[in-house]
């Protein structure tokens, strides 16, 4: 927060403040006898001979509010609240949040510890393992992968055979840990416009998809210079890369001829945020342990059909 915000916060809020002081002092005055001796004034409303007067507030009540703004007052000084001036007790909402969220894991922490030294092959068949890594995955990992971890276009689908950087426990557990970046550069400047079609068309080629023929042979040239770098000649992708295998039905973006032209011409960038400071190695031992147990039932399912 500038320092101009912060005089205006606190200039505007003492302001306030101190009006609502004055309005109380100012309305609970008593003004004198009317004409009738009265010692209150009226409203100057009269129905029916009866007079609505303006009573001052009980003194009680009238108190209270003083109270009010008092508290206020030393509310102030003590908490945030008067632009950039942290209270004299140094509290904070972020401090809170941090001090409840250590005891909160420090209550937990038991739970994933016991599973620490485990092999990974243990944690794929313990019950308790998987309802942890379950709460897991549910709490950090569903608003991008999905609650059934099935992805969606731009998201990879956890639940199936298809790793861009590798199934193994280790590399699963480092993605989790340590995030991934993976880029595919934009390649319109590099193969020309025009061409982009005809890659676009060989690249379809390469998963089985229909393709005109010739116009995949004029992309073949393109596709064998620039993309089998990553991708390699067959198509198949290299793990190390996080480059996709192009000759599957899996396809992260969409395997219509718009979006793989898309992918070709601008490219695409994608990211796994790092968690290692967000859950903790335990936390992402089981549920690396769940994501791989999702998969290996894919698995098992896709070859019982």
């Amino acid at each position: 927060m500038s320092s101009a915000w912060s005089i205006y916060i606190v200039v505007f809020s003492l302001v306030n403040v101190a009006a609502c002081l004055w309005l109380l002092w100012w309305t609970s005055r008593r003004r004198g006898a009317d004409a009738q001796g009265s010692s209150s004034q009226t409203t100057g409303h009269d129905w029916d001979g009866i007079r609505e007067f303006n009573t001052p507030l009980p003194k009680w009540w009238l108190n209270l509010f003083y109270l009010t703004i008092g508290f206020a007052f030393v509310y102030l000084a003590l908490y945030p609240g008067l632009g950039s001036f942290a209270g004299t007790q140094g509290w904070s909402s972020v401090a809170q949040h941090d001090a409840d969220a250590a005891a909160a894991d420090a209550s937990i922490r038991p739970l994933y510890e016991a599973f620490a030294d485990k092999p990974f092959e243990a944690l794929l068949h313990d019950p308790q393992a998987q309802r942890l890594g379950r709460s897991v995955f549910a709490h950090n990992c569903t608003t991008c992968h999905g609650s059934d971890a099935q992805g969606a276009k731009g998201f990879p689908n956890l639940a199936d055979q298809d790793w861009l950087w590798g199934g193994t426990p280790e590399i699963v557990l480092t993605t989790i840990l340590d995030g991934r970046q993976a880029v595919m550069p934009a390649m319109e400047a590099v193969i020309g416009a025009g061409s982009v079609p005809a890659v676009t068309v060989y690249v379809q080629s390469l998963s089985g998809m229909a393709a005109d023929p010739q116009l995949a042979a004029k992309g073949e040239p393109h596709y064998k210079m620039i993309c089998a770098a990553c991708h390699g000649t067959d198509g198949k992708g290299n793990l190390a890369l996080g480059a996709p295998n192009l000759t599957d039905d899996v396809w992260l973006y969409g395997a219509d001829f718009d979006s793989i032209a898309q992918s070709i011409r601008s490219g695409r960038n994608g990211m796994m945020p790092a968690h290692r400071d967000i859950i903790g190695e335990d936390k992402a031992r089981v549920v690396a342990a769940w994501v791989i147990a999702q998969s290996q039932r894919a698995a098992a399912e896709h070859g019982s059909k």
